[in-house]
């Protein structure tokens, strides 16, 4: 008796390009874009009434104002309206890009290295080229070459406008990748700040901000549900030790938003056991997230944008003379044309040595318009800039100018390449919907800790 000829097993499925993700990130995702286009509406109009105020007849008035000094001298922190907003009010933008972040490789999609590499290898991409970009152009001057770090960020609260202003229905994969792109460039970026533009290193203060930030991690993790619970608690017990801490590393010479981000990877992630485990609802990480964005997109971004924005563009030829500036020419050439290069070209070679493929619900033309978008550059480049060449310099108002007119241009040319895409992006998202309902998924979010 023969025996029948063996089957030869099932080839392994290939490795799919921005897979959509689990349906809790893809509402996770959906949630916080919501809010960033709260939050992005408010940072553009910030912009541009800063823009029109700095360039009025009264425009003495808007210099005289972010220039206002308050503070206690002997603590360091007698500072202007505009430093307060950069080094205190982006604390807070900075602690939710700590919260965000080691959500994202502790319990989100990112902790698995197959959803992972793509876009954090696209980002590192989307960092090095436009920095190697503007270093090109900026090589011959030592004192404009200290700006290479200013077209590495993105931006995703004026991506997420512009994407609701143009009506566009990117598939979740997209999405996703979209923030995590954001996110992980701010990672780079806040790196950057803490490494190159830390002057006047003071090593006591640095060591005794270690103090508090200790007491604030053990009473976060240890008394995680009192926290989650209790809103009150956070802001009379673990605020105090966040502004401590804040006020410590700015004392050190260290920018001070280092320290919101330390405080961010701080606060859990996973909800306790006393609370049901990690698979009863969201850590205090989550929590905290949902508490403090709201100040971070509404007061935070936009208040630091009214106040960097503004620059005394000097009518058509002081606008030409800035933009003729090497420092300028470097960032509009970085963002508009390195970022897209470096992420496209980044994500290209992975697919090309893993042999990956594309999610279906999206092409190379939908990945081009996203790094286009990725190219907008605001609220990270416009802060490197100051710490680049200082507030109000020649080279950081040009500097200014050219993060401006760089994620105008990108904007532009996103939203052009994104428009024609809206009616596939409307089918993906029908396909998305009804995959979600035969999944059986309630779309709910259940509060706690």
């Amino acid at each position: 008796m023969s025996t029948p000829p063996s089957t030869p097993p099932p080839a392994p499925p290939r490795l799919s390009v921005f897979g959509r993700g689990s349906y809790a990130e893809s509402l996770r995702i959906g949630e916080i874009l919501r809010k960033e286009t709260v939050g992005g509406a408010l940072l553009v109009s910030a912009a541009v009434i800063a823009l029109i105020w700095a360039n009025s007849p009264i425009s003495a008035s808007y210099f005289a104002l972010r220039d206002f000094t308050v503070g206690y001298g002997p603590w360091h922190l007698e500072l202007s309206l505009g430093a307060w907003a950069a080094d205190g009010l982006l604390a807070i933008f900075f602690f939710l890009v700590g919260l965000e972040l080691k959500r994202e490789f502790v319990a989100g999609d990112l902790r698995q290295l197959n959803k992972s590499i793509v876009p954090v290898t696209a980002a590192v991409g989307g960092v090095v080229v436009p920095a190697l970009i503007y270093a090109a152009v900026n090589i011959a001057s030592p004192e404009t070459l200290r700006g290479w770090a200013i077209p590495t960020a993105t931006d995703i609260a004026f991506a997420v406008a512009v994407l609701a202003i143009i009506g566009s229905h990117l598939p979740s994969a997209l999405r996703i990748f979209l923030l995590t792109l954001a996110v992980v460039d701010d990672l780079l970026a806040i790196s950057i700040i803490a490494v190159f533009y830390t002057s006047d290193l003071q090593p006591t203060p640095l060591l005794l901000a270690l103090i508090p930030l200790a007491v604030y991690t053990f009473l976060a993790q240890k008394y995680r549900r009192f926290f989650g619970t209790k809103p009150a608690a956070a802001w009379l017990i673990l605020l105090p030790l966040g502004a401590v801490t804040w006020a410590l590393v700015h004392a050190s010479g260290i920018h001070a938003t280092v320290a919101g981000v330390l405080l961010g990877f701080a606060v859990p992630v996973i909800r306790s056991q006393a609370s049901g485990g990690p698979d009863a609802g969201p850590g205090l990480a989550e929590v905290f997230e949902h508490r403090f964005r709201p100040i971070s997109a509404g007061v935070a971004v936009p208040v630091f944008a009214f106040f960097s924005a503004g620059v005394a563009v000097g009518g058509w030829d002081g606008l030409r003379s800035a933009l003729a500036d090497p420092v300028a020419i470097g960032i509009i050439l970085a963002l508009v044309l390195g970022k897209p290069a470096g992420i496209l070209g980044t994500t290209w070679l992975l697919t090309k040595a893993t042999k990956a493929r594309l999610d279906d619900s999206f092409t190379w033309v939908d990945i081009f318009g996203v790094a286009l978008l990725a190219g907008i550059g605001f609220t990270v480049s416009l802060l490197v800039a100051e710490l680049s060449f200082g507030q109000g310099s020649l080279h950081d108002d040009h500097a200014k100018v050219g993060i401006l007119a760089a994620s105008l241009l990108a904007a532009l040319l996103a939203s052009a390449v994104l428009m024609t895409r809206n009616r596939q992006y409307r089918k993906a998202e029908e396909a998305e919907k009804i995959d979600s309902d035969h999944d059986g998924i309630p779309d709910v979010y259940q509060q706690g800790t």
